[in-house]
């Protein structure tokens, strides 16, 4: 026989009785010690782990930026081979028969919805305005900061880490496991999307450890993303009365959430979180999801009509050229210092954004991955992949074009008059409201935004816990016990908690960064193993062997 039948059974072992019945024991105990003790570490020994999180990090950038950066690459040429591969192209994410679940539109949808949450909102401001200030083109002296000349340098930055190279990523865990898991029948779990390197030697510690790292990265991803929101939470409550005790004002007047108002809002998003989780994906996790994508249009159409729309068009429009024709070069160019104040400078801006990003959307693609999977199942790989890159990514162009440009344009203007550019990344959104609407009006839009935030930080955390969940018991989407659902989502605000303590989100962003590494080494093999399956099911194909698993048999 030319080619062996694909494996299509993965055994895991699961326990059948007892406290972590429908689990796997390997996966969720050394998951929860590993998480366990990175909390106890940074609430016990706040300044010990900051320091060494702190080393560790500038280890990794200076000997593994190369790493992050190729890596990246290889995840955006991949998909476009994959989608214009002829033999991978016309491969259905699951049997021959299988048709897509979801319309296009619902679909779109979706991944839209998957495209603005938490980052959006953070982001869509304070990113713009950031590269508008700074960029390797003012530190080159290319062109001059916070000028209408850096404008285009501006954007190209921000579509660049928000673009297609962040959705690759993300393309690259949901293909691999809808593959696997819709094609070849094996659990919807990390691990099954390495078989055709490592074989059924996943079902022992091989796969435990690929899993564990999996969960591992996804706590730091999503700790990383929830506590961006919960500092743009405390902002919007201070902003609309709850308090100035949210926040603390240091001696240069900078402002940051106090140690009281990150417990509340802890207390409130993970409280919402872990009800909303416990109720299910149908009930708590789907009525939130209908909430924040009604008021993701409503606060989008506010700017498209109310913000500067003919300069946020226009970004959008010349941004993307600029972005597009900017690719091969920012994608591949890796910065190193060199003892020179522009090369120094060169590498830190790249470290502080560039590889931060690669870091965050690497242990956000567990997360991300598996949703894209589970709602792609029926699509090509062609369709998969373009849509899966392109759509969610044009939303994030165009939340960027219309929310940043409208800050952009009000400070070069004059009306803003350095407000929103004094305020702090989490306050920028709010301190443009006040810019442009009444006080009155600029409350009542505070209130709408903190609502939507509150509502994205709720479905991202519940989400992560459920995914979470669903890996450490194998693949199994079923219903998961309580009392693990209850221990992730404390989890989860006891790493954010924790780690802004014990260093700001500085500290957060570090641990990511250092998880995420494991992972990236994951997600090539990943790739790796698509490459693999695919040319040899069109081996398979040729002879006429099986290649999905209502064909065959289990390979040996």
């Amino acid at each position: 026989m030319p080619v062996k039948p694909p494996i299509t059974h993965l055994p895991i072992r699961i326990a059948e009785t007892g406290f972590y019945k429908g689990f796997t024991k390997d996966v969720t105990i050394t998951s929860k010690f590993a998480v366990g003790a990175l909390i106890l570490w940074a609430i016990a020994f706040p300044d010990q782990a900051a320091s060494v999180l702190g080393q560790l990090n500038n280890i990794i950038l200076a000997t593994f930026s190369y790493w992050y950066v190729y890596v990246m690459a290889f995840f955006v040429i991949l998909c476009f081979v994959l989608a214009l591969w002829p033999a991978a192209g016309k491969l259905r994410l699951g049997l021959e028969d299988d048709r897509p679940e979801f319309s296009n539109f619902s679909w779109f949808s979706m991944m839209f919805g998957a495209g603005i949450g938490i980052g959006m909102l953070t982001f869509a401001t304070a990113e713009p305005m950031y590269h508008f200030a700074k960029n390797p083109s003012t530190i080159m002296g290319l062109t001059e900061g916070s000028t209408a000349g850096n404008v285009r340098d501006a954007y190209i930055w921000s579509f660049t880490h928000w673009g297609l190279a962040a959705w690759a990523s993300y393309a690259i865990v949901g293909l691999a496991l809808g593959y696997f898991s819709y094609r070849r029948g094996l659990p919807l779990t990390i691990r099954s999307a390495l078989t055709p390197i490592f074989g059924k030697s996943l079902s022992g510690p091989v796969g435990h450890a690929v899993d564990v790292v999996a969960v591992v990265a996804t706590v730091l991803g999503v700790a990383q993303t929830l506590g961006f929101g919960v500092e743009q939470f405390v902002s919007g409550l201070t902003r609309i009365g709850f308090g100035d005790w949210l926040q603390t004002t240091a001696a240069d007047g900078t402002t940051s959430s106090s140690t009281m108002g990150i417990v509340v809002a802890l207390v409130v998003i993970m409280g919402a979180s872990t009800l909303s989780a416990l109720s299910g994906v149908g009930k708590g996790i789907k009525w939130l999801s209908n909430i924040n994508m009604g008021l993701s249009f409503f606060v989008l159409a506010f700017f498209l009509i109310f913000g500067s729309t003919f300069f946020g068009l226009t970004a959008l429009i010349v941004g993307i050229w600029d972005y597009l024709i900017s690719i091969p070069g920012n994608i591949l160019t890796v910065w190193s210092k060199d003892g020179t104040e522009t090369g120094d400078a060169l590498a830190g801006w790249q470290g502080g954004w560039t590889i931060f990003y690669w870091a965050w959307w690497i242990a956000f693609a567990p997360f991300v991955g598996v949703f894209l999977a589970r709602i792609s199942k029926g699509r090509t790989i062609r369709e998969y992949v373009l849509g899966a890159m392109i759509i969610p990514a044009l939303m994030c162009f165009v939340w960027f074009a219309l929310v940043g440009g409208t800050a952009i344009d009000l400070e070069l203007s004059g009306e803003a008059a350095g407000a929103i550019t004094g305020a702090g990344q989490a306050d920028q959104l709010f301190a443009m409201l006040a810019v442009i609407l009444s006080p009155a009006l600029a409350y009542l839009m505070s209130v709408v935004v903190v609502i939507l935030l509150l509502t994205y930080l709720v479905t991202s955390a519940d989400s992560a816990v459920l995914i979470i969940n669903t890996i450490n018991a194998g693949g199994d989407e079923g219903p998961k016990a309580r009392p693990h659902i209850l221990f992730w989502g404390a989890a989860l605000a006891f790493v954010v908690g924790g780690l802004i303590i014990a260093g700001g989100l500085g500290a957060i962003q570090t641990a990511m960064v250092i998880g995420a590494l494991p992972f990236s080494l994951v997600m090539v093999l990943m790739g790796l193993s698509l490459i693999k399956a695919i040319w040899r099911d069109s081996m398979r194909l040729k002879h006429g062997l099986p290649t999905t698993h209502a064909e065959g048999v289990p390979a040996e």
